[in-house]
């Protein structure tokens, strides 16, 4: 171990306020990065949904499995320092390379703004990609254990705050970068050509990871810095290995047992090693269950944004997107972490009540069940709300009296004789059977076909006797991501093309509709292309209107507005208790198992259980796809049962667990071996070497 000592503030080793920044920087960067990065596969290369899905989920897998590869170089060949510098320049690299894939000039010689050779930028693009998952996922484990490192014995107190502190960096990153790149993606650039601004948006988190990667290096001379000693995961491995096939060799009752599976090794390795094995196999056994936790905690980014695009996000003077109530979890992050560490985790002590980084662990996982069923609660509310489609063989029939009289809809042998005002459209129809439908302008009859098809929504267009039309609609569910479909309906005798907020709807013929654009909230500019120009109504979330177009002359634009579907009624402020609930899950668990992982673990083997930590990460999301994929359910709000249902159960194992799991010091353990090789050395003989690890009493176990 390094000898250099950092210099104290407030009774904190100066060299972790540069492993804070240093934090801060890289989880902005890599935050950030990931924001844009779905928009800028569809928007850039022209991937479709699936397609830019599955190459992201890709990218943050790969993020999350790479750890182990960092911690094995850390602990076993460079030192966490080395491995932080080193995997640092690869993750600079390839953020740079990613945004220098997305600077369209590159390749578009003939300056029309799409790039001439596409392979060339998506080529760059998996390169710097590939690089940042290396850098990232590689520096993950090392960072948290390095910062740990930096503390000594009888700072244990500090050290746990350090973690709290650790994950506020991580939050108040991820919370500044997600609200700032997307509006630096939105300016537009570019040489020869404008563009939504993606270099930019990818230049400004490659720039805070160098400035990420310049601060680390600037702490440098005051770091305590542990060398590295030798593989030792293959130690690990062969002795593991060899405990087991000593085991099965020796399984008749003439030998006599031993009080550990791993003492099976004693004949080939020595006992502070296998004692060091033994701490991180107790601890890697309890990480069994923990990825449950991340299955649910990632919901947050899939079913929980598509939750939010069925809600309205008016909060009166702002309006929030469906994809930015993510940012809620790292606002009450950057909020109660301190309250907790401060005041709730102090409160709970002086209550006289031990509550240990397990049990602190234990209530994280139940406050996320909680959160879950939260959800499903907010859900039943949605579903009482939302727009009933057509099924399998049934039709559903709208009625849009685009004329000047009223008129009458009927349906021989259904009974309905409905009266439809100049302004009104209503649903009259939902039926296995479709009738033919009569409409009638006082003794003028005109009767519609039931040529139908099975499964979709129809409009029938009325102005007059003579010009019905019959359109199917194309929208099959609300529209995704909380926006609004909005189509044009002809009622002047030319064709006409209009242009709504950037949108362009070509060659509508006279009487005849366009198919559905679709836009976020707020009012919008309505141009007819050559003539007139006005603004749409304010439109809100998750609805569907018909505009019918009127008048278009020199005194302005005028036109109906038909709602084919209503906007979202459900505000989005009814998910904040279930955020909440998840972010203190979140704060007693993310960051307790942060501390614990690194308490818990030998010297020469922190890194590979901050890894193991991060492992479960990437499994919980396995489970996300397995049970989402394997269940099918019909109805949403019980997806989201099954979930908490599965986590308390998981809970309650958990806490089975670590009911019979007995803190450790491995620093003790390892000094008892210490003391106990220089009593040999002194002796001048080899005797029997108490193994601390199978006598708890020898050492005092630490109240977390």
């Amino acid at each position: 171990m390094g000898t250099t000592k950092s210099p104290s503030f407030l009774g904190y080793p100066v060299s972790i306020f540069f492993i804070v920044i240093n934090e801060f920087c890289e989880r902005f960067s890599y935050y950030g990065m990931r924001a844009i990065l779905v928009l800028y596969f569809q928007r850039f290369f022209g991937w479709d949904d699936n397609l830019s899905t599955a190459i992201y989920h890709t990218f943050v897998a790969l993020c999350y499995l790479t750890p182990i590869l960092g911690a094995l170089i850390a602990d076993s060949w460079l030192g966490k320092f080395t491995t932080i510098i080193s995997l640092s320049i690869v993750y600079t690299l390839g953020q740079v390379v990613t945004a220098i894939s997305s600077i369209n000039d590159l390749s578009d010689a003939n300056h029309d703004g799409s790039p001439d050779i596409i392979s060339l930028h998506v080529a760059l693009c998996m390169v710097g990609l590939v690089l940042i998952a290396f850098g990232t996922g590689g520096i993950k484990p090392c960072v948290s254990a390095f910062g740990g490192d930096q503390f000594e014995e009888n700072q244990e107190k500090q050290r746990n705050r350090f973690f709290s502190i650790f994950y506020l960096a991580i939050n108040a990153g991820s919370l500044l970068s997600t609200i700032i790149t997307p509006m630096l993606r939105v300016q537009e650039c570019g040489i020869h050509s404008k563009q939504a601004c993606y270099p930019l948006a990818f230049g400004v988190p490659a720039a805070l990871m160098a400035v990420a990667l310049f601060v680390f290096i600037i702490g440098s001379s005051m770091y305590k810095k542990v060398q590295p000693q030798g593989n030792i995961m293959s130690k690990v491995a062969n002795c593991i290995g060899f405990a087991i096939k000593n085991r099965f060799k020796q399984r008749s009752n003439e030998f006599p047992k031993r009080k550990h599976w791993l003492d099976w090794a004693k004949e080939k390795y020595d006992e502070r090693l296998i004692a060091q094995i033994k701490m991180v196999v107790k601890v890697m056994f309890l990480y069994i269950p923990l990825p449950m936790f991340w299955a649910l905690f990632d919901q947050q980014g899939s079913r929980w944004t598509l939750q939010a695009t069925t809600m309205n996000g008016n909060f009166g003077a702002i309006e929030i997107q469906p994809d930015q109530m993510q940012t809620v979890n790292a606002i009450l992050i950057v909020i109660m972490v301190p309250i907790v560490d401060a005041v709730v985790y102090p409160l709970i002590a002086k209550c006289g009540l031990n509550f240990t980084p397990l049990k602190r662990m234990t209530v994280g996982m139940f406050l996320a069940s909680m959160a879950f069923v939260a959800a499903a609660i907010v859900q039943v509310e949605i579903d009482k709300t939302l727009p009933v489609f057509p099924t399998g063989n049934q039709i559903q029939i709208q009625v849009l009296n685009v004329g000047n009289e009223p008129l009458h809809v009927s349906f021989p042998g259904h009974r309905m004789d409905l009266q439809v005002n100049e302004s009104s459209g209503l649903w009259i129809l939902e039926t296995n059977n479709p009738p033919n439908i009569n409409i009638s302008y006082g003794q003028q009859l005109y009767t519609v076909p039931n040529n139908f098809e099975n499964g979709y929504r129809h409009s029938i267009l009325a102005w007059d006797i003579s010009n019905i039309v019959v359109l199917k609609d194309t929208l099959k569910s609300k529209p995704e991501k909380g926006q609004n479909g909005i189509r044009f309906v002809n009622a002047l005798d030319q064709t006409i093309a209009v242009n709504m907020d950037g949108k362009l709807y070509e060659n509508i013929t006279s009487y005849n509709a366009s198919d559905y654009e679709f836009f976020t909230s707020g009012k919008k500019t309505i141009q007819i292309l050559g003539g007139c120009e006005g603004q749409s109504p304010k439109l809100e979330f998750g609805s569907a209107y018909t505009y019918v177009i009127t008048k278009c002359d020199a005194d302005g634009l005028e036109f109906k507005s038909f709602a084919d579907i209503p906007p979202n009624t459900v505000n989005m402020a009814l998910q904040i208790p279930q955020y909440f609930l998840l972010t203190c899950g979140e704060v007693v668990f993310s960051i307790t198992g942060l501390e614990f992982s690194y308490s818990q673990a030998p010297s020469n083997m922190k890194s590979v259980l901050q890894a193991g930590w991060l492992l479960t990460v990437a499994f919980g999301n396995i489970i996300v796809l397995i049970v989402a994929g394997a269940g099918q359910f019909g109805e949403q709000w019980a997806e989201y049962i099954v979930f908490a249902a599965l986590l308390l159960v998981v809970c309650i194992i958990f806490a089975i667990m670590t009911y019979f799991y007995t803190y450790v010091n491995p620093t003790e353990i390892e000094a008892q071996f210490d003391n106990d090789d220089d009593k040999t050395k002194k002796l001048g003989k080899v005797g029997d070497v108490s193994d601390p690890y199978e006598k708890p009493e020898s050492f005092s176990q630490t109240k977390m």
